[in-house]
């Protein structure tokens, strides 16, 4: 495992449960890691939805939410906020654990 799969991991663990990433999304959540090591708590949904459209662009690039994040209805951007919320979570968690 790579630091950036232990960020992912961290991730995840700050993850509400309402959320519903899919089963294979192990690499998604490395671009997550990204975003948390690039951005920590500054990080927002519009970053969020960037990061699952570069993963989801080589999943399924015909899918309709394979838009900008202004573009999207207020329900489909309502899913990046607990992902958003998990990384900034998370980079909260990694800055308390370098404090000590």
């Amino acid at each position: 495992m790579s630091y950036l799969s232990d960020d992912a991991d961290l991730i995840r663990s700050h993850l509400s449960e309402l959320a519903r990433p899919p089963e294979d999304a192990d690499a998604l959540f490395l671009g997550y890691a990204v975003l948390l090591r690039a951005k920590g708590e500054q990080v927002t949904e519009v970053d969020v939805h960037d990061a699952w459209a570069a993963w989801m662009e080589t999943r399924n690039p015909r899918h309709p939410a394979l838009v900008p994040f202004e573009a999207l209805d207020a329900p489909t951007q309502s899913h990046d906020v607990p992902y958003a919320e998990a990384i900034r979570a998370a980079a909260r968690d990694r800055a308390a654990h370098r404090a000590r």
